[in-house]
């Protein structure tokens, strides 16, 4: 089987921030990358309405996908609707049984919004029955291979209370970092709805800042990512871990406390 890699956000230019250097990192591995946004992103603006906003995003969002070499898949709901519940469920089902990717790369179960959240939990689920024949959805081959579900670091690096998310693993992104700040750039439309809506002076330092904090809490890589891995159970082997593929650029972080 191919090895491929799908990375499943809330909106246009969340991959960009906290995922997409692993993800092009993979793509560097031989893996077929696939690109997905559950939300249209139609209430980022301040500017625009709803349709308008709609179209610039998908245009961004498509234009991102190229530079990181990812395949796209569209968005199936619009901004604060995801809502964990059956439609979405099915329409992500399919897409995950479509793509059979190895390697899933979602959001925190626990961060600063719900709409972040709700998407982990979907894509957590999806991804469990991936192989349930008797779940109705959008496609219906169903097949068990190993899958790895993984996590990044909430946007602020904390949780919803204001507490510090420390990562089990550090990719080291520095190699692929301008490829990652390129594509987050495709999202011009965020920088007057970002400095509006979150207080962000510039959505790339933003970005620059988390991953430099990331690489300094690896105390060795200068750009990085941080993950933690979803528990095996219902997805895989026990002990199957796909990123360590990245060798060099995969460090387990040794402080990483399971609780």
């Amino acid at each position: 089987m191919k090895k491929t890699a799908l990375a499943v956000a809330a909106h246009p230019d969340d991959i960009e921030f906290m995922m997409a250097g692993t993800l092009v990192l993979l793509k560097n591995q031989g893996y077929e990358i696939h690109y997905m946004n559950l939300s249209t992103g139609n209430c980022g603006s301040i500017e625009y309405d709803s349709l308008t906003t709609t179209e610039i995003r998908l245009k961004e969002a498509q234009n991102a996908a190229d530079i990181l070499g990812a395949q796209f898949h569209g968005p199936i709901c619009n901004d604060f609707e995801i809502f964990y519940g059956l439609e979405l469920l099915r329409k992500l089902t399919g897409v995950i049984r479509m793509v059979k990717p190895s390697v899933i790369l979602t959001h925190s179960p626990s961060d600063y919004m719900e709409d972040h959240m709700n998407t982990s939990r979907l894509a957590v689920t999806a991804a469990f029955i991936r192989g349930v024949p008797n779940f109705a959805a959008d496609h219906s081959a169903v097949n068990n291979y190993n899958c790895a579900v993984y996590h990044a670091l909430p946007h602020s690096l904390l949780d919803p209370l204001r507490k510090k998310v420390i990562p089990e693993i550090f990719v080291n992104t520095s190699a692929v970092h301008a490829t990652k700040r390129k594509a987050l750039e495709a999202h011009k439309s965020q920088q007057n709805w970002l400095e509006d809506s979150q207080k962000m002076n510039s959505y790339i330092q933003a970005m620059e800042n988390f991953s430099l904090s990331v690489g300094t809490m690896s105390n060795r890589f200068e750009h990085a990512e941080g993950w933690r891995r979803h528990l095996h159970f219902g997805f895989s082997e026990d002990g199957f871990d796909p990123l360590k593929e990245l060798g060099d650029c995969y460090l387990t972080n040794k402080d990483y406390k399971f609780e």
